[in-house]
């Protein structure tokens, strides 16, 4: 696995537009999705994920022409997520310009969707994204699925170990108590994942300074960052982040 980090802002979308918000509500608009994936290829973005955040609980398919919209834009990797459901689906994805799928609340309720996207589009290019929540009684992550709408009884790594071992090529964990809130990523959930699974991790959730994304990348041994706020909002910039990770000694794409 390699050790080069990787910055990937993220484009969360509702309507057509990029949203944002803490703990997956109070979304604030954040501008258009091609325009800001344009963007974020000249700031330096090592890759980019879309999510359709409102497809599942629509029950609808992801926004195809909003992703053709995205991929004419840039040429770094791609991965869009949100209402895959079949292999159908992730073929049109594809085909519609990303190099990955995402899926979460899919692949919990049906398992053997890993697998059989695995099988059809390839292993690398099948992304789990698995919604952590604490629980302090417990003192331990659930999975939270349907956008942080219902809690399961899988714990994080238990489900992240499943994942893998049905063709997941990567992960894309985050954590739903510090989605938005800029506190730092959940950096003991994340090691705890990194440390039982042998692809790469991208933590998701939290980040509000430079200092965040140098701390997953060192004590929580993430292979990619994942950012929305602070980036969308002008907290700081991705150009700005990669190159106090550089002065510091981190290894980036």
């Amino acid at each position: 696995m390699t050790d080069k980090k990787k910055i990937i802002p993220c484009l969360d979308v509702k309507d057509g537009r990029v949203v944002k918000g803490v703990q997956f509500v109070e979304l604030r608009d954040a501008g258009d999705p091609a325009e800001l994936a344009a963007y974020y290829e000249k700031e330096g973005a090592d890759e980019l994920v879309f999510l359709d955040i409102a497809a599942t609980n629509e029950g609808r398919g992801t926004m195809l022409d909003v992703v053709r919209e995205v991929a004419k834009q840039i040429t770094i990797p791609f991965t869009v997520g949100g209402g895959i459901r079949t292999v159908e689906a992730m073929n049109e994805v594809i085909a519609a310009g990303a190099d990955k799928v995402s899926i979460g609340s899919a692949a919990f309720d049906n398992p053997e969707f890993i697998r059989e996207g695995a099988k059809a589009i390839g292993s690398e290019r099948i992304v789990i994204a698995i919604d952590g929540k604490y629980v302090p009684e417990e003192k331990t992550w659930r999975v939270v699925i349907h956008g942080g709408k219902t809690s399961t009884d899988k714990t994080v790594v238990e489900w992240a170990k499943q994942v893998v071992s049905h063709g997941a090529g990567e992960i894309l964990l985050t954590s739903m108590d510090r989605d938005g809130a800029k506190s730092g990523y959940n950096l003991d959930m994340t090691k705890a994942v990194t440390t039982a699974v042998n692809v790469p991790v991208i933590a998701s959730g939290g980040a509000g300074t430079i200092d965040d994304f140098y701390e997953v990348f060192t004590e929580g041994n993430a292979t990619g960052a994942l950012a929305a706020s602070i980036f969308h909002f002008k907290d700081t910039s991705v150009s700005a982040v990669k190159a106090e990770l550089k002065r510091r000694g981190v290894s980036l794409t």
